[in-house]
């Protein structure tokens, strides 16, 4: 499907057009339309690839869909929403929605201390077309409600007044359209060696190469709803990698690490005798099956028979690893007879080369045998289901080869043994799978939190969240089987909800292994011992109990903390305590999206330890559609983020909060005023007794949002406590002397600055990085940062290396609190 439809507002009488477009040979020419699920008949809507309703009426609302087909399969589109309005009804509301941001400390703005206030926020839904609205099936971005006036605040803070805009209105206008991006690193499963220079396909269309890090950025071309890339590599060292990569439709850079496998090294075979491959990596345990190729049974591309020898290479990925999930290709999924897309249970996945020894030339095969012993299969239920299929690397979707059957076979004199046993001929395609179709399906819902309060309107949107199926060993749910499947899934606005196997008569029968990364930075999972909290879980009891839930950590407390896993139990309808989630049934994905934040739900957070960013114009950073265009924006432009940080040593017998604080220093619409604050508690030295350092982030300099003039951001660095400036880069200093004006700096407790615009680095103690991903530049920025260096990546401070600024600091006095408090908001020409 290569066309899908969209969502549609209307207003009742008013028409409305959805399109779609299916490729394929032969090429697709029957199309069906779906509304909630019901076949609309063709000769009263007279449709095509294209819908068309008139006169709408309420009772027309709902999900659209359609259905491709010829005689070689079938493919369906994803669902659209259509909402009907009644007249006069309002589809963009003037008042905006509650929205709240966290204040400075010293900022409290009731007498509970609560520091959080109403900024407000619009909706990013779409508006009503008009009746000139074109049909819909091209590229026009439509109507969507979004900020139409902002109003400037000011809140009693710690003597002074602290600005902040808040939205006063709402309306509709064009709907944004930021870039969707996907970035990463490729790397060897087995060894973490990059793939340089790596080819990278979308479909059959070659849209670039990885760098020399392995490191790729994909932009998503409109209308996709599946992204399937193909990475190869020119050397063969290692097999094409197909990867399903999750995006995220509302904008911005998502980041993927991607796994290739090492191709097996080549063994040489008689092509005129038979010859038996097995399938199975694990040490000291059984193959899962064997590849038997009978004699002559190799072929050149003409159809003439080779005899000679034979360089065969055959990679199996042996699920019995835990490892090599991450390494498996495409997501497992293939198009049933309906053309919706459903999931494989995998038991194993090979790949074959076969070459003349001498020319090296590729060879096929005629029809070859593949045996899977029935003893590796633990679920019954199976053995009458499983099957071969190959991979289609342009759609990443599985296509059935054949059937495998039992069969009788004698292994040795007096063992006898069932096989099932399957025949494909090996071909253009090269990937192969031993795979059953599992219906036992249900969606987790997961949720991201910018912190451990877990507040509701402090969910992070953008975070993926991946989810591995896992076969338990009865009994012993921590040390599973196999892995059978994997899914990745990206949270929007209400979280995200992540497709599993499950099983409604066994809790137990599988389990499900989940993790969470934001550009590149692992989140952390909910503690489950040494005493579990159903509240901070996010399940209640006694259905959390059924789950299993278990962090990573609960019984070796030095692993990470950054997975749980669970029992996959689908929820019993009888049982009003499970059909609140986390666990929903497959035909419950509406219910599951569209839970409230109250619903159980599993939980993941982001780790910032005394850090704190303060926006005088609010902007979420993983919801690229809340930028707002103004002057005192933080990030200027919404389809490029540039990340800077200074880097500040501190001699002292703690850990210091440093705070910069940012105002317009250079461009007439800003001068002296408050872009921003931001707070770091700088990170001891481990080998420097006394010695810290905080990785500071401040605005950069550059254009504003009109992109009109540029403004030199005035920075003031402001550590907290009994602190004198004692040392300044000298390579800084000079830069600045050399860049005028230079501010004043008649205090030894700071240190002023009009940042540099120039990028500078590591030598001035500045790291400045550029990302579509704000996230992500700022991760990157931190890792150079901690390690000193212009591209070097650390977690573990090296404080005496690429500083910008050094104070000494003494413990703090007390009774002084007020005073730093003032200080730290004082304007800026005090």
């Amino acid at each position: 499907m290569v066309l899908h439809p969209k969502a549609k507002m209307r207003v009742a009488g008013q028409e409305v057009t959805f399109c779609c477009k299916a490729s394929g040979t032969p090429v697709p020419k029957k199309y069906h339309w779906y509304h909630n699920g019901t076949l609309l008949e063709r000769r009263v809507h007279r449709y095509g690839s294209r819908l068309v309703l008139r006169g709408l009426a309420l009772e027309q609302a709902g999900s659209y869909h359609c259905k491709a087909s010829t005689e070689a399969g079938a493919i369906r589109s994803v669902p659209a929403q259509l909402t009907v309005l009644a007249q006069g009804q309002q589809s963009c509301k003037p008042e905006p929605e509650p929205s709240l941001v966290e204040l400075p400390s010293e900022c409290p703005q009731d007498a509970t201390g609560s520091r959080y206030y109403n900024v407000g926020r619009c909706p990013p839904t779409p508006c009503a077309g008009g009746a000139g609205e074109q049909s819909g099936c091209g590229g026009d971005a439509g109507r969507c409600c979004g900020v139409r006036r902002m109003e400037m605040r000011e809140i009693p803070c710690a003597g002074s007044l602290l600005p902040i805009k808040v939205v006063a209105e709402c309306g509709c206008g064009p709907c944004a359209q930021p870039r969707v991006l996907v970035q990463g690193r490729v790397t060897a499963a087995d060894t973490s060696e990059p793939l340089r220079f790596g080819q990278i396909f979308l479909g059959g269309r070659k849209v670039g190469f990885t760098g020399y890090k392995g490191s790729f950025t994909i932009e998503v071309p409109p209308d996709t709803q599946r992204l399937v890339a193909r990475f190869v590599d020119r050397q063969q060292r290692f097999l094409d990698a197909i990867k399903v990569l999750p995006f995220n439709r509302r904008g911005g850079a998502i980041y993927q690490e991607v796994k290739m496998l090492r191709k097996k090294e080549p063994v040489d075979l008689d092509g005129s005798q038979s010859n038996a491959i097995p399938l199975g990596e694990v040490s000291g345990r059984e193959p899962i099956a064997e590849l038997v190729l009978p004699a002559g049974v190799f072929l050149r591309p003409s159809g003439e028979v080779f005899n000679g020898t034979v360089k065969a290479s055959v990679t199996f990925l042996d699920p019995r690893d835990m490892a090599t999930a991450s390494a498996a290709s495409s997501d497992l999924s293939f198009a049933n007879t309906e053309g919706e897309i459903v999931p494989l249970r995998t038991y194993g996945m090979f790949a074959v080369d076969f070459r003349e020894g001498e020319s090296g030339a590729a060879l096929q095969t005629g029809p070859v045998e593949v045996r899977m012993d029935v003893g590796q299969v633990w679920m019954p239920e199976h053995l009458q289901k499983m099957k071969l299929w190959s991979l289609n690397p342009e759609t990443g979707l599985w296509e059935e080869e054949g059937v495998l059957r039992p069969v009788e076979r004698s292994r040795g004199k007096r063992e006898e043994r069932t096989f099932l046993v399957g025949n494909l001929e090996i071909r253009e395609r090269r990937l192969f799978n031993l795979d059953v179709p599992e219906d036992r399906r249900c969606f987790v819902k997961v949720r991201a939190y910018s912190n451990e309060k877990f507040n509701p309107y402090e969910q992070l949107e953008g975070v993926v969240i991946s989810l591995i199926n896992l076969e338990p060993q009865p009994g012993y749910p921590s040390n599973p089987r196999a892995w059978g499947r994997f899914d990745s899934v990206v949270t929007g606005p209400n979280g995200a909800c992540l497709p599993a196997f499950c099983d409604s008569q066994r809790p137990d029968a599988y389990s499900a292994y989940v993790t969470a990364t934001l550009g590149g930075e692992e989140l952390e999972a909910v503690a489950s011992s040494p005493k579990l909290n159903p509240n901070a879980v996010g399940v209640s009891q006694p259905y959390l109990g059924k789950l299993g839930y278990r962090r990573s950590d609960h019984d070796d407390p030095n692993l990470k903390k950054t997975a749980f896993q669970i029992n996959v139990a689908k929820p019993d309808p009888n049982n009003v305590d499970e059909t609140n989630g986390p666990i929903y049934p497959y035909r419950s994905l509406e219910e599951c999206e569209e839970a409230p934040v109250s619903a159980n739900h599993l939980r993941f957070y982001r780790v910032e330890v005394d850090k704190y960013e303060y926006n005088v114009v609010p902007f979420k950073e993983s919801d690229l559609t809340s930028w707002t265009g103004d002057y005192l924006s933080w990030w200027p432009n919404p389809q490029e983020f540039r990340a800077c940080f200074i880097k500040v040593q501190i001699e002292g017998p703690q850990e210091y909060m440093v705070r910069s604080r940012n105002v317009g220093g250079s461009h007439p619409r800003t001068r002296g005023q408050l872009y921003g604050l931001r707070d770091t508690r700088s990170v001891r030295d481990m080998l420097l007794e006394g010695t810290s350092a905080a990785c500071v982030e401040f605005k950069c300099s550059g254009m504003l949002f009109d992109q009109s003039l540029v403004d030199r951001t005035l920075v003031s660095i402001i550590p907290q406590g009994s602190c004198r400036r004692t040392a300044v880069n000298s390579l800084l200093q000079e830069y600045l002397s050399r860049h005028p004006p230079v501010a004043e700096n008649n205090h030894t407790a700071a240190f002023t600055m009009l940042a540099p615009v120039d990028p500078l680095g590591h030598n001035y103690g500045i790291y400045t990085v550029t990302d579509q991903n704000p996230r992500l530049a700022k991760e990157i920025a931190i890792g150079r940062c901690f390690d000193g260096t212009s591209d070097g990546f650390s977690r573990e401070m090296k404080a005496d290396t690429g500083t910008a600024l050094t104070f000494t600091c003494q413990e703090r006095p007390p009774g002084r609190e007020s005073f730093f408090q003032r200080l730290l908001t004082a304007p800026a020409e005090a």
